[in-house]
């Protein structure tokens, strides 16, 4: 087999050693040299010395959790690095060691055997951190919320009944007048805005309950606790709105685009930047999202037609886009939806949207351009006989004879 790099290393990398082996081909005689370096900063610039001494142009590892980030700074500078993902560069099994690995990634990587993984540049992986806490956080509100309900309940509060948002304006008065003591059915209702659906009767006798000082306590713990991470939400998107910088043409974009809001736009750009070259086909990137059917036969047979597992940062956000998108009417999202979700069910419908939406972005962040939405008529259109034939069979099934005669 061809050998690409003559001189590289391949690293095996823990949370608190880095395992290095140097591989080095003259002609048909390789030889491997090893050493074992501290994860710390000291011992990873003296790693990066002994590669560099060695003549090494490559070198590999292996994306274990977050413990290659920082090695990967490091070297960054001074080696082409190539992150790999762990599935795809297993050894054969047998004797197991760290030096054998470090051994096996740099024999992979000498015959071009291992795919990079994607490495945003810095500024993309700071925005990409931002998002995701807040994501986070948000998720740690809904939870204490479901906590605040739970309580209610026990108390005999139907309080989400009458009110949906147990957060807003009417709900929070509520539960700090609970919190303070109040325990009158009429005065709690008292605090509600006009804007309120629910009719004051059913408010009152949702209000009946049976509050202890426990209830009291419990409310007002995750409250606090909701105060918090409101704050931290807006400082956090403080920080986003300043890391955007050099992005806002690109959310600008992006948001022309049905179901694509300010938050899921800068969500996009951070987990797959703006430079789309990174990408050889749209395809490319649609599979790295985990937003098609996987490959999976033996015999000539599909045995698995399920979409991979990935991280939950980009996927989920996209379907949840999707979701808003196909509340648009007369639009092209809305019709390959109900058109896919009437053969094979709402959540392949959603996800093929989803992955309709991706391939829009990433033509839209390489051209330049903004969405352009090809109408809800499109397919059929595009279908017109194969329409006309259902059709008329349908009518055929009702017992209905017509005849058809070109327009």
């Amino acid at each position: 087999m061809e050998v690409l790099y003559p001189c590289c290393a391949g690293l095996d990398v823990h949370a608190g050693s880095v395992t290095a082996c140097v591989r080095v081909a003259k002609g048909a005689e390789v030889t491997y040299h090893h050493r074992t370096a501290p994860a710390t900063t000291r011992g990873l610039l003296g790693l990066d010395a002994w590669l560099t001494t060695h003549g090494c142009t490559h070198v590999a590892m292996e994306a274990t959790g977050v413990y290659w980030k920082p090695v990967w700074h490091v070297l960054e500078a001074h080696f082409a690095l190539v992150l790999a993902n762990a599935m795809h560069i297993r050894n054969v099994p047998g004797r197991k060691s760290d030096m054998n690995d470090a051994t096996w990634i740099a024999d992979l990587l000498a015959h071009g055997l291992i795919r990079s993984s994607f490495v945003p540049p810095a500024p993309i992986q700071n925005l990409r951190d931002l998002t995701r806490t807040r994501k986070q956080l948000v998720g740690e509100i809904s939870r204490h919320t479901l906590r605040i309900q739970k309580t209610l309940e026990d108390a005999n509060l139907k309080l989400t009944r009458v009110i949906t948002d147990i957060l807003g304006t009417s709900g929070r008065a509520i539960l700090t007048a609970l919190v303070a003591g109040e325990t009158d059915p009429e005065r709690l209702a008292d605090l509600t805005r006009c804007r309120l659906k629910a009719p004051r009767a059913d408010l009152i006798d949702a209000l009946h309950g049976r509050v202890t000082e426990h209830h009291r306590f419990m409310i007002q713990l995750h409250l606090t606790q909701i105060e918090a991470l409101d704050a931290a939400v807006a400082t956090i998107e403080a920080r986003i709105g300043d890391a955007l910088g050099p992005f806002r043409a690109a959310v600008r974009l992006l948001t022309t685009m049905p179901g694509l809001s300010d938050t899921t736009a800068r969500v996009l750009i951070a987990e797959i930047g703006t430079d789309m070259t990174r990408f050889p086909t749209v395809g490319h990137l649609i599979s790295w999202a985990g937003l098609c059917p996987r490959l999976d036969e033996s015999a000539g047979k599909r045995r698995s037609n399920r979409t991979r597992r990935t991280a939950p940062w980009l996927k989920t956000t996209l379907i949840n886009a999707a979701w808003a998108a196909t509340r648009k009417k007369d639009s092209y999202l809305r019709a390959q939806f109900l058109r896919i979700k009437s053969r094979r069910g709402a959540k392949k419908a959603i996800l093929a949207v989803a992955s309709s939406m991706l391939c829009a972005a990433y033509h839209m962040l390489r051209d330049g351009a903004e969405y352009h939405d090809l109408g809800h008529q499109y397919f059929a259109q595009r279908d017109k006989e194969q329409v006309t034939k259902r059709l008329l069979q349908r009518l055929r099934d009702l017992g209905v004879v017509v005849e058809v005669k070109a327009a």
